[in-house]
């Protein structure tokens, strides 16, 4: 009887195990399966620029300059640094480009929620109208589209050195009989590596889904 049992024990023991190795083998396989479908694919500079991703072959350094965030923060070349950072210039009296391109940016995020690249991805707007984009006003304005996202203002000629380094050019229009006026800018947003270079743009009109990809395959390439 006792030998029986002891038979009968053995027997459930090893049935345990055998199901316990098998889903344990069943787990990495999965495991292997979800790890290759979130592994970008690295792309090659012809199907980057084809799908208007535009990187260049060895990063640009970026001048030294002092802005300031809608937090009043200090913002210089060294806030780079140490995260990757989509910059889009625009201004918060604009009709029609920059809503639409924040907008976008805010559902770029969301793209990569889940992600590994959702942990040191950034975005930033600095504003081609310090004139009139302080930071009381930016703080009313970015935060709208996501919290997380940050306005950069400043002086002037700052601004216009950050942005020329960046290709951004921009021109303020004559103003109206009421002293209103507009800013022509462009909408390409400019990717900053973690060691705060000028790392290429991603070229107008943007492609959510063109860009995600672009995106994860450049950071899969340039790996800090």
């Amino acid at each position: 009887m006792d030998a029986t049992l002891t038979t009968a024990a053995r027997r459930d023991r090893n049935i345990k195990l055998t199901v316990v190795g098998l889903l344990l083998l069943i787990g990495v396989i999965v495991g292997g399966f979800v790890y290759q479908v979130q592994k970008p694919r690295v792309m090659t500079n012809s199907e980057l620029k084809i799908n208007g991703a535009f990187m260049f072959e060895t990063p640009r350094a970026l001048p030294e300059f002092e802005l300031v965030d809608h937090r009043g923060q200090a913002f210089t070349a060294a806030s780079f640094e140490g995260q990757w950072t989509l910059v889009f210039f625009g201004f918060t009296y604009c009709p029609d480009i920059c809503p639409t391109t924040m907008a976008f940016l805010a559902r770029f995020m969301g793209e990569l929620e889940g992600l590994p690249e959702a942990e040191d991805t950034r975005v930033i707007m600095v504003s081609v109208d310090p004139a009139r984009d302080t930071p009381e006003r930016l703080a009313e304005y970015v935060p709208y589209f996501d919290p997380s996202f940050t306005g950069v203002t400043g002086e002037f000629l700052d601004v216009h050195r950050f942005a020329t380094a960046l290709n951004a050019p921009f021109r303020k229009d004559e103003p109206d009989e009421a002293g209103n006026y507009l800013v022509e800018h462009g909408a390409n947003v400019a990717l900053i590596n973690p060691r705060g270079d000028y790392h290429g743009f991603f070229k107008a009109p943007l492609d959510l889904a063109k860009m995600k990809v672009t995106y994860r395959s450049v950071r899969v390439v340039w790996d800090f």
